[in-house]
């Protein structure tokens, strides 16, 4: 079906294009949410009639979004979640639970405009697209951890996925090593100077 864009739709056009899309695309998104007109005759012409209206409108809807953009560029909310040792988590975080942790800080977003393309399965932080408008996109970060302290440890950048005791053996495998390479370093199964002096 080829549709007229009524505004930006990410991945399909700018507002005014004429696309064709899947005929469930075009009815249960872009037709529903009006977001574009069936391409006919009358709707180009209806569209023509629209043009400076719509234009003005978007025009107003950015400047607001840019507005909202500023108070959101660069936050970090924290989702707290259960994990094992290793970092994998119990579930996952979703579009909800961004949503959920947003609103919280102050900010009230709906589901669409919250970019994810698969939920969150470790802990860490992930950046995340947030749409405020279709041309106003902004990043936020994601802290995801087991607790609060864990969250602060995470952002300020320690790796907190490994156990200490797995980290402790590591640095004591790489001194073991380096030791054993050392061509200087006095190893104990070397040979001593055999003793010459027979009774």
């Amino acid at each position: 079906m080829e549709v007229i864009l009524l505004e930006r739709v990410a991945k399909l056009g700018q507002m005014g294009d004429v696309v064709k899309v899947k005929d469930g695309f075009a009815r249960n998104f872009l037709l529903k949410r009006h977001k574009a007109l069936r391409a006919t005759k009358e709707n180009r012409e209806k569209y023509d009639g629209m043009k400076a209206d719509l234009e003005a409108r978007n025009l107003k809807a950015k400047s607001e979004a840019a507005g909202v953009a500023e108070k959101i560029e660069g936050r970090n909310v924290i989702v707290i979640r259960q994990a094992s040792e290793s970092g994998q988590l119990y579930g996952s975080v979703s579009v909800r639970d961004i949503m959920a942790a947003l609103e919280a800080d102050g900010v009230s977003l709906n589901r669409q405009q919250v970019l994810l393309d698969a939920p969150v399965k470790e802990i860490g932080q992930h950046r995340v697209a947030i749409a405020v408008h279709p041309e106003v996109e902004v990043g936020v970060t994601v802290t995801v951890a087991r607790s609060q302290a864990e969250a602060e440890r995470i952002n300020r950048g320690e790796d907190v996925n490994s156990r200490q005791e797995d980290r402790d053996a590591a640095a004591e495998a790489i001194a073991a090593a380096g030791e054993f390479f050392d061509p200087e370093a006095e190893h104990e199964d070397e040979e001593a100077p055999a003793e010459t002096a027979e009774k």
